[in-house]
Parts: C-alpha cells; structure tokens; sequence
C-alpha cells in the first residue's frame, strides 16, 4: 500500500514541477510566470518530500520532511510577494492583455503621499 501511495505522490509532485517549468515558457509577463511557478513548485516539492516521509519511514527523516514542507508553505508565497512587489516598483511591465491593474492607483497615493511630506531628517 504504501509502494502505491509514493508511486501516486510522486508522480503527482512531478508532474506539477513540469507544470511549472511549462508555466515558465508559457506565460507572458513576469508576473504570470512568478504565480505559476510558486504554485506548482511548492505543490511539487511538498509531494515529493512526503514521498521521502514515506519511503524513510524513520521518525527523524519524517520529522524534518514535515518541518521542510512547513516551512515551504510558509516562506514561499511570502517571497513571491515581495518579489513581486520589488518587480512592480522597479518598474517591470505587465503584459499588454491585463485588464485590471489594481496597485496602480494605491501606489500613485503612495507615492504621492510621500512627495507631499517634508523631510524632518537632521
């Protein structure tokens, strides 16, 4: 049973690293490619991680698999987002097809904002 649990797992978490090496050649903007990619690749090293749980089914190999995976799920999203708003600051373009750019009037407050305030430094 548990042969057929890895062979699942596996094949599951390797097939959604494919997706996001695809997604990397597919998608148009950098934006697109950054969502795929975290996605799927976190996705696909959790599976393949708790296929090495099962495989090494001693408790520290487990333990540091599910330690892993955790801390995969926690830091991932967290960086792509600040990567991708580093992106967006510095100014990398959208794809010509989106429709709806919703930072972009909270930025211009933003900075707008910070324009407006004097500087107090000494």
């Amino acid at each position: 049973m548990t042969d057929i649990l890895i062979a699942i797992f596996s094949t599951i978490g390797a097939l959604a690293i494919l997706f996001a090496s695809i997604g990397i050649l597919r998608m148009p903007d950098f934006y697109l490619r950054l969502s795929v990619t975290v996605k799927a690749s976190t996705l696909g090293v959790g599976l393949l991680l708790v296929c090495a749980a099962f495989t090494f089914s001693d408790v520290s190999v487990t333990t540091k698999a599910m330690a892993i995976i955790f801390f995969l799920i926690l830091t991932a999203p967290v960086a792509a987002h600040m990567i991708g708003k580093t992106a967006y600051h510095t100014g990398v373009e959208i794809w010509k097809d989106t429709i709806v750019d919703e930072l972009k009037d909270f930025y211009e407050k933003e900075d707008k904002k910070a324009e407006d305030e004097p500087d107090n430094k000494v």
